[in-house]
């Protein structure tokens, strides 16, 4: 398949390996365009892996009965030649029945052939579709073993820390067994904590906390990689750059929940900054939010919540000028007289308390749209996360001054080595192609899937859905079944929590600030008569475990309370039931004023349907659904698409002038 000699650390490619940025041509974009779209709606290009499968089960007749012992031994042996040969499919299967042994004996696991097919492809560098609940976290050992015991550094790139945690504790006895060494970099790590997780064989991480620690590495370089000057440089210093990294570089990554990292958490840059406080500035934004809350929507000014913007009307920017013509000079200026108000409109009307952040320990603290987590040491830039504190009455913190930023798309592609996997790539695979290189390949079931959808309702008001949801909770509480609902917001979540306690309903909520009790409350859901409420942080990576007697009635019942702007948060939501082959069914109850739809149709569907009772015909639900759906996707899609090239153009200017990233 490929040497592993060249991903090794110290190997030709330099002290600190990484695939240097190319930029492509017009004609190679549009070649990777058609071959993108060719494999999503044409051709998979399905590899043929029965013969693969057919070795490893070979390999794994011998070792079943020999003991732990010789089993060690197989394994050193095996160590070596993978150091020597590289990763060529004979060896690696091998290595895959040896993984499968120790799994086995240690785990209680055995992996089924549908993920020695998954493992094989992620190792080949791919993404591996696979459907919710196959055992993903399992599967990764494979390729993340076989490396590791080929001397190649892996990072196992997960979205939150809680997975870190979990999926690290959980899989270790297979690594311990072959002598290789685990580690975790979670928020809370320090400096000397990662740098030692980084050492280890096999590092589980999450994607945030991987890439701003390369940043902090690439400042520490100022910006060189070159290995010659990084060697020149333990010469002559007795303690060298080198010495002092994070890091060991980008050989291999294993990325999980792939089209979240890759895709949707590609829309926002990650940047590294110093924080400069100046009084002037705590005035300036107070200021501003006072401004902004004498124009009126409409006459001073344009909002568009989809797409996110707010413009000024040319009465508004006559009416702004009148407002500061006796005010300080910094507001003399047209162009910062207006980026100021900007900043404090879409302060006000754009992020919203308990979706976009919450208020915790005086601080504004971001909320991840994708996942519902909560991240802490975020903030927005140029101002914004300022004019939010100004708007919620909090101390107001320091500017942001960029010290370094790279965005998700730079940063993976960088990986010598890049693979993953996730329940939902079928939608992406155009985009993984273009951007990434990477192919898509789906994985069969191991079991049938006995997923049941059950009809979508479509209301008119939210009023309507809300009370079709109480019934329908009501009615499947009275079946003993369990339900997941799924709510899109932490004011979302605890709005029908106050729904279901006046309707006398016991239930669970799982958001933002009860992340601490994860584990407990998805532990719970799957009891009988169970209720949870829960935000994304239900979506990925989580596995619910129907109480004994719960799948003869039915299994778990997931109800979707809103539409996600991607199909594929749905699909992850609804996935949560009916895992490995167990029963259970899904259901979307959404209406016409859900803030998706209406920031595509405004007011004219619901005027249009002002006088209904009922839900709309199935087929107009699904289609209006569907097309809102779709239209996000692409704007979202071309929202990452202007910032990789908004970063490349960045790239160069900064490289002419003799910085980078």
């Amino acid at each position: 398949m490929y040497s592993a000699a060249l991903l090794r650390p110290g190997s030709a490619i330099g002290a600190y390996p990484q695939r240097e940025d190319r930029r492509e041509s017009w004609l190679e974009r549009t070649v990777d365009n058609i071959a993108g779209l060719f494999r999503q709606y044409v051709y998979s290009g399905r590899v043929n892996y029965r013969q693969f499968l057919v070795l490893v089960d070979l390999h794994s007749e011998r070792l079943t009965d020999i003991n732990n012992e010789s089993l060690r031994q197989c394994a050193m042996d095996v160590r070596q030649r993978l150091y020597r040969e590289g990763l060529h499919d004979e060896l690696v299967a091998e290595a895959f029945a040896l993984i499968r042994e120790v799994s086995t004996r240690c785990l209680g696991l055995r992996h089924h052939d549908v993920q020695l097919y998954g493992g094989w492809v992620m190792l080949r560098g791919m993404i591996a579709e696979m459907e919710t609940g196959e055992g993903k976290t399992l599967t990764a050992t494979l390729p993340a073993c076989t490396a590791a015991l080929a001397g190649i550094p892996v990072h196992l790139v997960t979205v939150n820390d809680f997975l870190v945690g979990r999926d690290a504790r959980w899989m270790a006895s297979i690594y311990e067994f072959f002598g290789l060494t685990v580690g975790v970099v979670k928020e809370a790590s320090t400096l000397e904590q990662r740098k030692q997780a980084y050492g280890c064989d096999i590092t589980y991480c999450t994607n945030k906390q991987l890439t701003f620690d390369y940043l902090k590495d690439r400042l520490l370089l100022d910006q060189e990689s070159r290995p010659l000057h990084l060697r020149l440089e333990g010469v002559y210093n007795q303690k060298p750059k080198t010495s002092r990294l994070l890091m060991r570089g980008l050989c291999f990554a294993i990325v999980d929940e792939a089209d979240s990292v890759l895709i949707d958490e590609a829309r926002t840059p990650l940047v590294i900054s110093n924080t400069k406080k100046l009084e002037q500035e705590v005035a300036l934004y107070k200021q501003a939010i006072s401004l902004a809350g004498k124009l009126s929507r409409l006459r001073h000014y344009q909002l568009d919540q989809r797409q996110r913007q707010i413009k000024l009307t040319d009465v508004g920017c006559s009416k702004l000028n009148s407002l500061t013509r006796l005010m300080d000079s910094v507001w003399s200026g047209k162009r910062r007289r207006e980026s100021l108000i900007l900043q404090a409109l879409s302060a006000l009307h754009l992020y919203h308390r308990d979706q976009h952040y919450l208020v915790k320990e005086g601080k504004v603290q971001i909320i991840d749209e994708y996942t519902g987590r909560v991240m802490p040491d975020r903030s927005w830039e140029r101002g914004l996360h300022q004019m939010i504190e100004t708007k919620e009455g909090l101390e107001i913190s320091g500017r942001q001054e960029t010290l370094a930023r790279i965005s998700y798309q730079r940063f993976f592609r960088r990986y010598l080595h890049l693979a993953g996997m996730t329940g939902t790539a079928q939608e992406v695979t155009k985009e993984l192609g273009t951007v990434y290189h990477l192919k898509v390949e789906t994985i069969p079931t191991h079991k049938p899937v006995q997923r049941q959808h059950l009809r979508d309702r479509v209301f008119a008001r939210k009023a309507q859905k809300w009370d079709f949801i109480i019934q329908t909770i009501q009615a499947l509480h009275q079946q003993g079944r369990p339900v997941l609902i799924g709510a899109k917001s932490v004011g979302t979540s605890e709005y029908l929590s106050q729904r279901l306690m006046a309707a006398n309903l016991p239930h669970q909520v799982l958001n933002a600030r009860q992340d601490e009790h994860e584990a407990q409350i998805i532990s719970d859901a799957g009891q009988r008569g169970s209720i949870t409420v829960a935000t994304n942080m239900a979506g990925r990576g989580t596995d619910i475990q129907l109480e004994p007697g719960v799948a003869e009635l039915g299994g778990l019942h997931v109800l979707a309370t809103e539409r996600h702007e991607a199909r594929r948060i749905d699909r992850q939501l609804f996935g949560r039931g009916a895992r490995q082959g167990d029963p259970g069914s899904y259901q979307t109850i959404v209406s016409l004023e859900d803030d998706f739809i209406a920031e595509l149709f405004g007011q004219r569907l619901q005027t249009l349907f002002s006088k209904r009772s009922s839900p709309l015909p199935h087929w107009l639900g699904r289609l209006i659904t569907y097309f809102s759906q779709v239209n996000a996707e692409r704007h979202h899609r071309q929202i990452r698409q202007s910032l990789l090239e908004h970063d490349d153009n960045l790239n160069d200017i900064l490289a002419f002038s003799g910085r980078g990233e």
